[in-house]
């Protein structure tokens, strides 16, 4: 399996980074995201960001892709603002990458700064499901 560095997923993440401001002052593509699968496999995919709540997240893009394709367990994942600015994954993004493989949880890293990579239980210490939980 081929190993991409960090630099080269924050790469591939800004390489698909396309803003349109479209209908009611919204913008799409302004975010982009890149993950490698434990298969080795890279996914993008933008963020649209449209009136009425009806957007998604950049992660959710990259992650429908990489379903699509039927994989579900994410090695590494990164979110870049248009200016390259890494983002950290807001808790619905962080909640959809631990839901789509519950492994996700325990071993998906998050790019979060040029040097710094945390694991996703690091950015989610209580999964909503543990509300059910007594």
């Amino acid at each position: 399996m081929v190993q991409i560095t960090n630099e080269e997923l924050i790469e591939k993440a800004k390489s698909v980074i396309k803003p349109k401001k479209i209908k009611h002052g919204c913008i799409v593509g302004d975010v982009g995201c890149a993950l490698v699968t434990e298969k080795g496999n890279i996914y993008v995919g933008v963020c649209i960001d449209v009136a009425a709540a009806g957007g998604f997240g950049a992660e959710q893009s990259a992650i429908a892709s990489m379903v699509t394709h039927g994989e579900y367990r994410i090695k590494k994942l990164v979110a870049v603002w248009k200016d390259g600015t890494i983002l950290v994954p807001c808790g619905k993004c962080r909640e959809f990458i631990h839901q789509i493989d519950e492994k996700n949880y325990q071993n998906t890293e998050i790019i979060i700064g040029k040097n710094k990579v945390v694991k996703l239980k690091d950015l989610l210490p209580h999964p909503w499901e543990e509300s059910f939980k007594s």
